[in-house]
């Protein structure tokens, strides 16, 4: 007797998300995961889930649009079925503006997303006010947005996978057959498997490492600045971060570079320089070659599934991906969009 509908490999973000929607659908839900449920780069400390800007709109930059006003609810489900918070809040972001070409541009901006966002956000230029809790502008001015959310990456994972089994479903860690239709979501080890099977590069990891703070700060905007996303979370801790590393040793390991990031962090916003660190951090996100999610179905195999290269937009992009991922998997509904799709990598 088949006991799944739905076998999923992988309790990262898109794995999880996907099997909630699934579930949520009636499906039955299987995810087999290994290493603990966000085990990879879905278990890291910084979350932030940040707007592409509002010009030169594409499907890439649409699709993330549509997901990020579709989170709200998305998380308030998943809150209410695992019981369990997942640290989402649209808490909005600050960055400086560096100089007079930089404002012009912001300005430019602002029009483009009144159109762009549809009146659901706002992308607005405001003076300067002076707190703590904002970056030093040489022009006086910052970019104030509403779309920009705030998620806690491990404490969201743990929370799907509790609705999940709330509603049925099962999350196991042995080797277990496959049954149903089968998602691959396996990170950037899955990118490089699909890789060396098609004999063609489809994508890789990039490293990052980051860092959480212990600061009072969780009704405040996250901060962009010194290239970096500086993010309070509900539990009244900050993640500063991150690298991009595509050269390194160890997958886990931080070093010095961390320390430089965390010294851009207290550069930006002084406040933090005495803040406890609470955790370091290093982790590697999987980026596909198009540098896009890729999303569709497996090459080769019938009725299996890719899920896959999240990169730094992963849990802002699962809502829309879960549910696009759903209706590929139960209805044979293809709504991917251009650039989205596993060929895209080749």
């Amino acid at each position: 007797m088949t006991t799944a509908d739905v076998t999923i490999r992988g309790a990262g973000i898109f794995g999880l998300a996907t099997g909630f929607v699934c579930a949520c659908r009636g499906a039955k839900v299987r995810i087999i995961e290994t290493k603990g449920i966000g085990a990879g780069s879905s278990g890291g400390v910084v979350g932030a889930l940040a707007p592409h800007t509002p010009e030169n709109w594409n499907p890439k930059k649409a699709f993330q649009f549509e997901s990020l006003i579709m989170a709200p609810l998305f998380w308030r489900k998943v809150e209410k079925l695992g019981r369990v918070p997942s640290g989402y809040g649209q808490t909005g972001r600050v960055q400086p503006i560096l100089d007079d070409k930089a404002l012009d541009l912001a300005h430019r901006r602002a029009g483009t997303a009144t159109e762009l966002w549809q009146g659901m956000a706002k992308w607005e230029v405001c003076a300067t006010t002076g707190s703590d809790w904002e970056p030093a502008s040489p022009t006086g001015y910052v970019i104030r947005d509403t779309l920009t959310a705030r998620i806690q990456p491990y404490q969201a994972c743990h929370a799907l996978a509790k609705a999940i089994i709330q509603m049925g479903g099962q999350i196991r860690s042995d080797s277990y057959r496959d049954e149903g239709r089968v998602l691959w979501a396996t990170g950037y080890e899955g990118l490089k498997q699909l890789g060396q099977e098609l004999q063609k590069p489809v994508g890789g990891g990039i490293k990052g490492q980051a860092a959480l703070l212990q600061y009072r700060a969780s009704q405040l905007p996250q901060i962009y600045a010194e290239s970096l996303h500086i993010v309070p979370h509900f539990d009244d801790t900050v993640g500063i971060g991150s690298t991009s590393e595509r050269e390194f040793d160890s997958p886990s390991d931080t070093d010095e570079q961390l320390d430089e990031v965390l010294q851009r962090a207290y550069d930006a916003l002084p406040c933090l320089r005495d803040a406890p660190i609470v955790q370091r951090w290093a982790g590697v996100r999987p980026r596909a070659k198009s540098r896009a999610p890729m999303l569709g179905h497996f090459p080769g195999k019938q009725g299996h599934y890719v899920a896959n290269g999240g990169f730094k937009i992963g849990f802002g992009m699962a809502p829309k991906i879960a549910h696009v991922m759903a209706n590929l998997m139960l209805d044979g509904a293809d709504e991917i969009p251009q650039g989205f799709r596993v060929e895209d990598s080749f």
